[in-house]
């Protein structure tokens, strides 16, 4: 059985539940909200294995019980499995109907549109209503409808139902301290407590005020995932009462199970060394090689150490082992050692940098590149560093934006888990420079056949180099902060005005004639970077001379 954990899939789903509630937070794009109609998609889905899972758990009770002989407190067991099942299938029940109800409320579907299951988010008509949600969760004190306080209170209600049945068959405080309260005001949320803009709010106005259509559905499928994980533990308590999830052997061999067989230079090598007939009256003793290791009550010990190599392979592998070494009491009092000589190898690590261009990286730019060394696996923790530069590491693994400060070469050098892995060195480019380009309210200026001496405006723009554009987009935003326009006649500078990107020529028009030449010195472009901080950039063509006609 499994050990009531989330599945990699379903931390995924937290993790994005959690990070576009901040960016809803913050008044997004409708992209956002389409990101929220995906994510609960694919709640349900996950939540819907999950609920399959569990049933299968539910069935493998009942049947251990059977082979069993039915005893009387396996009985009960399998009645309370069964009961638990129930519980946790009216309670999504009724959270779907309640996201059919918010469905309904902000108009239901687009013309032509159904749901794909009951309470699905797409095709809604109130896509981008962000007041219906919470209208219906509010109290009614505060102009609602009070749904809010009936689903905190349902919502509360559902752990309390498991702890209770649960020490009703020896439970301990330890084994019920998981069940927690699910909908919680925010004093009560270790995330939002000393939040200052979330301090104060009660469940209904924390979950759900000012909430998009869809964003109310994924809160309610994100409430029927925890509901299911708590759910899954309740059961794999019960499936271990009964023994569904134990394996037994009838050949007693000494067994080690490493968590992979190639680990990089600079990391643990981690395993777990167990006897494959072990039981809970057993309490083995574990080595490798004569190093003595902690056994916890499940009879396994974990055997854990550096790898580390000096030399390597043509295929960058160096092949290491260890003797494993487990001493065990058999029937008799007779003292048994099994042993086991263990191979594993040692991988020189190697870097994978993944970027539109990785040779060179623009002079005081976020440069974003996807770092990973591969033979590291989920052991990857990186950490960067870099000379010449600053970095912020991203919010995925291995995700870091480099700044370079100069034009000197940059050396990132890249850790996971305090050791270094090596390091790459890069070039640094200075920002190209843009294009100064000149429109009127008909378009780009033709610089061969010029303007009307009557134009009324013109608009300055610094158009920035269309690759350094496409490579960094947020460092690509420039603007002309400041340049004069004179009025040329006859070779001599008649009127001259101080405009931005903007310029209105009334001043100029009035004098203007045909054959007179408009003079643009460019004085100073700006540029701003990906952090929206701005500074004066000085690579720029200076001078426009633009015919009147």
């Amino acid at each position: 059985m499994s050990g009531g954990k989330e599945t990699p899939r379903q931390k995924l789903i937290g993790m994005m539940y959690l990070v576009l509630t901040a960016l809803l937070a913050l008044n997004v794009s409708i992209t956002i909200i389409d990101k929220f109609v995906f994510l609960d998609d694919s709640l349900v889905k996950a939540n819907r294995e999950s609920e399959e899972r569990n049933g299968q758990i539910v069935e493998s009770i009942i049947k251990t019980v059977d082979d069993s002989g039915n005893r009387e407190d396996d009985v009960k067991v399998a009645e309370l499995a069964q009961e638990i099942r129930t519980e946790t299938s009216k309670m999504l029940k009724e959270l779907t109907e309640l996201k059919i109800a918010l469905v309904e409320e902000s108009g239901g579907y687009e013309e032509g549109k159904s749901p794909e299951y009951p309470g699905d988010a797409k095709h809604l008509i109130g896509k981008t209503d962000y007041s219906t949600v919470g209208h219906y969760m509010m109290p009614l004190e505060d102009g609602g409808q009070g749904h809010g306080i009936e689903l905190k209170e349902r919502l509360n209600k559902f752990p309390e139902i498991l702890k209770e049945k649960l020490s009703a068959i020896g439970a301990s405080e330890a084994d019920l301290a998981a069940y927690k309260k699910i909908a919680v005001d925010a004093d009560e949320d270790p995330v939002y407590k000393e939040d200052p803009n979330q301090k104060g709010k009660a469940f209904a106005d924390l979950a759900f005020s000012d909430s998009p259509t869809p964003a109310g559905i994924a809160t309610i499928s994100e409430f029927q995932s925890r509901i299911l994980s708590y759910e899954t533990r309740a059961l794999d308590f019960l499936s271990d009462k009964v023994g569904a999830g134990d394996l037994k052997f009838d050949v007693i061999v000494p067994m080690v199970k490493p968590e992979s067989r190639y680990v990089a230079a600079g990391t643990k090598y981690t395993a777990k060394m167990f006897i494959a007939a072990s039981s809970s009256g057993v309490t083995p003793t574990m080595t490798y090689d004569g190093n003595e290791i902690e056994v916890d009550a499940s009879g396994q010990g974990l055997v854990e150490f550096t790898a580390n190599s000096s030399t390597f392979d043509a295929e960058g592998l160096a092949k290491k082992t260890y003797e494993a070494a487990i001493t065990v009491t058999l029937p008799g009092g007779r003292d048994t050692t099994f042993t086991d000589v263990v191979e594993y190898f040692v991988v020189k690590p190697t870097i994978q940098i993944q970027s539109t261009s990785v040779n060179a990286l623009y002079l005081r730019c976020g440069n974003n590149l996807d770092v990973q060394v591969p033979q590291l696996g989920v052991a990857y923790n990186p950490a960067f560093s870099a000379t010449n530069a600053k970095t912020y590491q991203g919010s995925a693994k291995g995700q870091v934006t480099i700044v370079p400060t100069s034009t000197e070469q940059v050396v990132l050098k890249v850790s996971s888990n305090g050791n270094l892995i090596g390091s790459r060195e890069f070039g640094v480019r200075r920002i190209p420079a843009p294009t100064i380009t000149v429109y009127t309210d008909q378009g780009e200026v033709n610089m061969k056949t010029g303007i009307s001496a009557k134009t009324p405006r013109l608009y300055i723009k610094a158009v920035p180099d269309e690759s350094f554009q496409q490579f960094l987009p947020e460092d690509a935003k420039f603007r002309v902060a400041e340049a004069q326009i004179t009025l040329v006649s006859g070779g001599i500078g008649r009127t001259t005005i101080t405009v931005g990107e903007t310029a209105n020529l009334t001043a100029i028009v009035s004098q203007a004639r045909k054959g007179d030449q408009l003079s643009i010195e460019i004085r100073k472009v700006q540029r701003q970077n990906f952090r929206k901080e701005v500074e004066d950039f000085n690579n720029y063509n200076r001078f426009i001379n633009i015919s009147l006609n």
